[in-house]
């Protein structure tokens, strides 16, 4: 049986983290994902955790809680007629593939090459945040036809190594070939669907060696986190999204991204042991 005191910290850790995914994703539309994969990974470190399977009980819980996250997303974004459900049919089965792919390589790597892996896409994904414009194209449509066929899967495998949802990958990419933003972030609460539940069936099957597990992790999804993450975002997203209505959330998500770039190049440097 787990050390009480060590569960008292935990949890309290677990509900601050999970307070502050929500009120981001309340506040910048962002995924919890981004946040919750190093939040994770700091505080299971913090409470004597570890292991060279850490990564994947971080990346799986994250996961896990976007599963619940990205299909309220959904229904909420289909009452408004924002979900672009033609691209959402034509993409998800790739993404699908991708993640169970993504679930196949991330149970053979090392902790230390995934916290590599994380910095280096969240480092892409900060800059995009930080200096990406709005107007920026690639094209005037989604792709299709074998484009399609190759990007979708690579969308899902991308994702389920950082451990994220649709959004920090399929918002970027539907903007970039002209869909309108709030379509493109209904959209990707789908994407987020499509990459999640594939990838946890998969990761709930992955053997996570006893020493340094966190407690009451099944496969690789921590249950306290997954719940606690859970309940703290239901309470403090409505709270984001007020704010974001109280003010301009474009600089504020430039700063994210600033702030993003810095959690990104932690990573790397702890990834190659400095």
């Amino acid at each position: 049986m787990p050390d009480l005191t060590l569960l008292l910290a935990m949890t309290a850790l677990l509900l601050v983290i999970g307070a502050f995914a929500g009120v981001l994703a309340g506040l910048l539309g962002v995924g919890g994902g981004i946040i919750l994969v190093p939040a994770f990974f700091y505080a299971f470190t913090v409470l004597g955790y570890g292991g060279p399977q850490l990564m994947q009980v971080c990346l799986a819980t994250s996961l896990a809680t976007i599963i619940v996250t990205s299909l309220r997303s959904v229904l909420a974004h289909h009452r408004k007629g924002a979900v672009d459900w033609e691209i959402l049919r034509t993409w998800a089965p790739g993404i699908g593939i991708g993640a169970v792919l993504g679930v196949i390589v991330a149970a053979g790597l090392r902790s230390s090459t995934l916290q590599g892996i994380f910095g280096g896409l969240a480092f892409v994904v900060g800059i995009y945040m930080t200096f990406g414009r709005a107007h920026w194209r690639l094209g005037a449509a989604m792709p299709g036809g074998i484009l399609r066929a190759v990007m979708s899967p690579v969308v899902g495998f991308l994702s389920v190594l950082m451990g994220i949802g649709g959004g920090s990958f399929g918002v970027p990419l539907m903007s970039l070939h002209a869909v309108p933003i709030h379509r493109a972030v209904a959209t990707a609460a789908g994407f987020g669907a499509a990459i999640a539940v594939p990838s946890v069936i998969g990761f709930l099957m992955v053997d996570i060696a006893p020493e340094g597990r966190p407690p009451f992790t099944l496969g690789a999804v921590n249950g306290p986190a997954f719940l606690i993450v859970i309940a703290m975002t239901l309470v403090t997203a409505p709270l984001g999204a007020a704010l974001a209505h109280a003010m301009d959330p474009k600089p504020l998500k430039r700063v994210f991204g600033v702030f993003l770039t810095l959690i990104a190049l932690n990573m790397l440097r702890k990834a190659v042991g400095w």
